[in-house]
């Protein structure tokens, strides 16, 4: 039956399925669809299969939860990084963010997400257990004192709740905790800062005091 709004059933279903990623309205969602249409068939296909592959091939790095395409990933297989300085991110983005300054040269540990009671996230729903556990295996083969771990949160309430939290737990642990330097703002997300923003804020980062 002819749809009033799509001339094809086909081209509905593809706008609808655009449509659902974030940022992309209606509109735009018609725009790419109609595009798709136009390009070659082996456009196409590369692009659908990236994505299947991106969805059901990629890895999270055993070691710090970054994306990766092995078990352990890049920068964590890299004996040129200082594998005794941690930098706890929110997610994957930040790591990416944080490359680009070309400030940091140590390892990071992605924590999926921040404590959060009005989004029902808890620390049982993040890697902190990983995180210790990781920081606890480093004591053990190095003076407490050599080791460092940066809290490169969002400065926002939740950010700054979340690390009062890793920070008792490793307080036992006796290592330097610091955070970064207030170049960013309270609240701002660091996904947003710009590169020499960043850079600083790693640079001249200060010791974490809850």
């Amino acid at each position: 039956m002819y749809n009033e709004k799509y001339p094809s059933e086909l081209l509905q279903n593809a706008v609808e399925a655009i449509g659902s990623l974030p940022g992309v309205g209606r509109r735009s969602a018609l725009k790419l669809a109609l595009h798709l249409l136009r390009q070659p068939a082996e456009n196409v296909r590369h692009l659908t299969s990236s994505i299947d592959r991106l969805r059901n091939e990629v890895r999270y790095c055993s070691v710090c939860r970054m994306i990766s395409d092995g078990d352990i990933c890049g920068i964590c297989s890299d004996s040129r990084r200082d594998h005794n300085t941690i930098c706890v991110v929110e997610s994957v983005r930040d790591v990416m963010s944080i490359e680009k300054t070309r400030q940091y040269t140590g390892v990071y540990h992605v924590l999926g997400g921040i404590i959060s009671p009005i989004d029902g996230t808890g620390p049982s729903d993040l890697t902190v257990a990983e995180l210790v556990d990781r920081v606890s295996s480093l004591v053990k083969s190095a003076a407490p004192e050599s080791l460092e771990v940066i809290f490169a949160l969002s400065g926002d309430v939740e950010g700054e709740t979340t690390a009062f939290y890793i920070y008792r737990q490793l307080a036992p642990f006796g290592i330097k905790v610091s955070t970064l330097a207030r170049g960013l703002g309270f609240g701002d997300d660091i996904d947003y800062a710009d590169e020499l923003t960043l850079g600083r804020s790693i640079a001249n980062r200060q010791i974490f005091r809850p």
